[in-house]
């Protein structure tokens, strides 16, 4: 008899087919019922909690099976007190760098009930801080994803911790501990670039180095100047000029530095937008690339791979390091939403093509 009655109070719940008989899926107040358990105990099962018994949440799951249950995202962000939204924060003037960025972190959180909110920031606003806290606490933001130059505001980072939103932070040097931290290693891909012009013979190099906020655009620096001095090379002062890490600014620096008197013969621009500019400088001037100016880019955007000639470029992993930041950022604070990432370390690699050659007689 007491079978019976279980299999009408089923059928009453949910219609035999995983859903009430109103039409509406399953509550967790149907799986309770169903379970002869409270909601707090289905809630606990749910979200992995250690503290119900083995034979209780074996029958809660194979209810949950059964019916195909899928929990509402916005009770359980209501139980956590924190949405199931993850914001991207940045100030980055590259939109490629954006868009490859967003990708990685939609490839993480695809599977999950998480959410992926852009936000784009202004590093000269006086009510930076207020504006980006303000937001999170809000939306409720379940964490934040801080790339660069914005990661690198060790303000901000403080006024986060306050307000106690998770967050992690992409930068080209460690600058937190590792848990909060996408570490990008540019120094070393910027000495593989210029050990690379170095040995093609050329002597005038310049670098077009990215703005001043960006730690990126020092550590590229860094690492170039290190590279060439193994050479028993430096950048001359004239030929080191600061762009904007976008296209425009590019080609303002290469019809500068073609310009001058003694033109460089090669040229490593801080990233790859900016390396396309001085492609276009190349071509208004009348030259060739690779046969009278040499270019280097940094990132291995897409169009490094579809001018022509195609770009050697130092390859960062953008895409994957969005990826790797938002495996980091849930797997800190919900283990059973996403496995952590096997390392949280990204390594640049030179990518040699057509836009290099020998230093011209």
């Amino acid at each position: 008899m007491a079978a019976i009655d279980d299999q009408s109070s089923k059928r009453q719940a949910s219609g035999g087919n995983g859903r009430r008989s109103d039409n509406k899926k399953l509550t967790i107040t149907d799986v309770a019922r169903l379970a002869g358990v409270s909601k707090k105990t289905v809630s606990r099962v749910i979200n992995h909690s250690g503290l119900v018994k083995a034979d209780t949440r074996d029958k809660i799951l194979k209810i949950v099976q059964e019916y195909d249950f899928q929990p509402d995202p916005q009770a359980r962000a209501l139980a956590f007190r924190r949405s199931y939204l993850v914001a991207m924060i940045s100030d980055q003037p590259n939109p490629q760098y954006i868009v490859d960025m967003q990708s990685g972190i939609l490839d993480a959180l695809g599977p999950t009930s998480y959410q992926l909110v852009v936000r784009p920031c202004d590093r000269e606003s006086p009510t930076l801080h207020d504006d980006i806290c303000e937001i999170i606490q809000l939306q409720k933001f379940f964490g934040v994803i801080l790339t660069p130059s914005i990661s690198e505001d060790d303000e901000l980072i403080g006024r986060l911790r306050q307000i106690d939103c998770p967050y992690v932070r992409i930068a080209a040097v460690s600058l937190d501990s590792p848990g909060n931290m996408v570490e990008t290693h540019d120094y070393v891909g910027a000495a593989e670039a210029a050990r690379h012009i170095a040995g093609l013979g050329h002597k005038r190099i310049a670098h077009i180095r990215g703005p001043e906020r960006f730690l990126s655009a020092k550590e590229r620096l860094r690492g170039f100047r290190v590279g060439l001095a193994e050479h028993g090379l430096s950048v001359d002062e004239q030929y080191l000029l600061t762009g904007g890490y976008t296209f425009e600014s590019g080609m303002d620096c290469g019809e500068a530095l073609l310009s001058l008197p003694e033109p460089p013969t090669a040229v490593f621009a801080g990233n790859d937008e900016m390396a396309v500019g001085v492609y276009q400088a190349v071509r208004r001037a009348g030259l060739r690339v690779p046969e009278d100016l040499s270019i280097v880019g940094f990132d291995d955007a897409p169009t490094a791979s579809r001018i022509w000639p195609t770009l050697t470029t130092v390859r960062l992993p953008i895409r994957h390091m969005g990826r790797t930041a938002a495996q980091l950022l849930v797997s800190n604070h919900d283990r059973h939403a996403m496995e952590p990432p096997p390392a949280t370390s990204v390594m640049p690699s030179l990518i040699v093509r057509g836009s290099t050659g020998p230093a011209p007689e």
